[in-house]
């Protein structure tokens, strides 16, 4: 499927070019909340910034009544700019979103087989009801320790691609490659 192509004009204004109408910034939380994709051009330079509108959402987001990230969070984002570690570090939050959302889509899964297909959970019958929601804590309890243990696998790998990558280019520069006991 084409990405969906919005263009911002110089008045702020977003036009969706879809349904060639005017939408708000809040119309572009819903499409990429109905994972829709999206491209957001400039009208006037065609320059893509889709990723300026995406933050203006966070930015948006986190000004709200219940924000995502701590004050702590932000300012150790902020300091993995300009740092040799900020390509792994974009990596490493991508890898654990995706993770993440793979725990949240099981246990929407695993909410489903319980409760049935229909559209209001409390459809079903009251008395699986309660007894998802007691199974809830374990099973998510279990999803977290599991999600955990692939987050640190992962940067453990990340860890020994650094190493490996440093030892390469100081070789490369004639520098021993280290873990030498001579002196």
């Amino acid at each position: 499927m084409e990405k969906r192509i919005i263009k911002k004009y110089p008045n702020r204004r977003l036009y969706d070019t879809a349904t060639s109408c005017y939408i708000t910034l809040e119309d572009v939380k819903q499409l990429v909340l109905e994972n829709v994709e999206i491209t957001v051009e400039d009208a006037k330079t065609h320059a893509d910034i889709t990723r300026s509108v995406l933050l203006q959402i966070i930015l948006d987001e986190e000004s709200g009544v219940a924000p995502m990230f701590t004050y702590d969070v932000l300012t150790q984002i902020i300091r993995f700019y300009g740092h040799a570690m900020q390509g792994l570090m974009g990596n490493y939050l991508e890898k654990n979103l995706q993770l993440f959302s793979q725990m949240q889509q099981r246990l929407q899964d695993q909410s489903k087989s319980i409760i049935g297909q229909g559209d209001n959970p409390l459809a079903g019958n009251a008395n699986l009801w309660g007894d998802f929601m007691k199974f809830q804590a374990p099973a998510m309890q279990n999803m977290m320790t599991s999600y955990l243990e692939q987050s640190t696998n992962m940067f453990v790998d990340m860890q020994q691609q650094l190493q490996d990558r440093t030892k390469t280019i100081w070789t490369g520069f004639g520098f021993p490659s280290g873990g030498s006991d001579k002196k």
